[in-house]
């Protein structure tokens, strides 16, 4: 008989009354490593390092924010009588959809004034925002989180998976499925994508970014339908199933404008 797993401590060090959680620091080492990947291809593309530099100092906390916010505003019923958990991100409760309207606008705003093009910067940053996401999602993990419905044990060993994520998945006496898991298998197959798809073809400005998102939205509207903690639009909507299809929507019929409005004006030339 298998003995009740304990789960990780979400306390990765402390200072006497002061705590930094497993969390914040995978939130924070995937943003690293975003701006890293970023850095590197802004240097062939003529982005200077700092301007990157400024611009994740702008939109990662303007977007952890926004992601909260997000997420109160549809846990509303819960935080207007727990007013005091709101700033309390560490405990988990951020939505990336949220993050991602923050990050973008911000984005937008940023580039304006330095008179550099959005779609640029945007084409520059989009594998490594989706592997920041790719590593946030292991601090749902952490916290227990993001997970799907019950299974049993024996299921999530036919996974083949460690013994250190089947015994995370252990809450409250049961197992679920690791659909953290799923999703950051699936963002970090979407960066192999990514980087292959511009290394081996020639782009048009701003078709990598949305590539990205329909690749993300798509794999998340699938996860979603698994989750268990899914914030609701109506009892029977999924918010971020309702966001997926419309970014998706958006992206292809945009994508499918600007290239026509590109190939009317190479006619044009000629």
């Amino acid at each position: 008989m298998n003995s009740v797993p304990n789960p990780i401590n979400p306390i990765a060090i402390e200072f006497g009354p002061i705590s930094i959680h497993w969390y914040g620091v995978i939130i924070a080492l995937g943003a690293s490593l975003g701006l890293y990947l970023a850095i590197h291809e802004g240097k062939k593309r003529g982005i200077a390092s700092d301007t990157l530099v400024d611009l994740i100092m702008y939109a990662l906390p303007i977007a952890i924010i926004s992601a909260r916010v997000y997420y109160v505003v549809f846990e509303w019923p819960y935080f207007k009588n727990h007013l005091n958990q709101i700033p309390a991100i560490w405990n988990g409760g951020i939505a990336i959809h949220g993050g991602l309207i923050g990050a973008i606008v911000t984005a937008i705003i940023f580039t304006r004034k330095r008179n550099i093009s959005f779609w640029k910067v945007a084409d520059i940053t989009a594998p490594g925002i989706l592997l920041a996401q790719a590593i946030g999602r292991w601090g749902n993990f952490i916290n227990q989180e993001a997970h799907g419905g019950p299974v049993s044990r024996t299921f999530l060993e036919h996974l083949h998976l460690p013994a250190f994520i089947i015994n995370q998945m252990y809450i409250d006496g049961l197992y679920f499925h690791p659909t953290f898991l799923y999703e950051s298998i699936w963002s970090f197959t979407g960066v192999i994508i990514l980087l292959t798809i511009r290394k081996k073809f020639a782009l048009q400005l701003g078709e990598l970014f949305l590539c990205y998102l329909v690749w993300y939205s798509t794999g998340r509207f699938f996860i979603e339908g698994m989750r268990t903690d899914s914030l609701m639009l109506t009892p029977h909507l999924r918010m971020a199933q309702v966001i997926s299809i419309l970014i998706i929507s958006f992206c292809i019929t945009f994508g499918i404008f600007r290239k026509y409005k590109y190939l009317s004006k190479e006619r044009f030339a000629k």
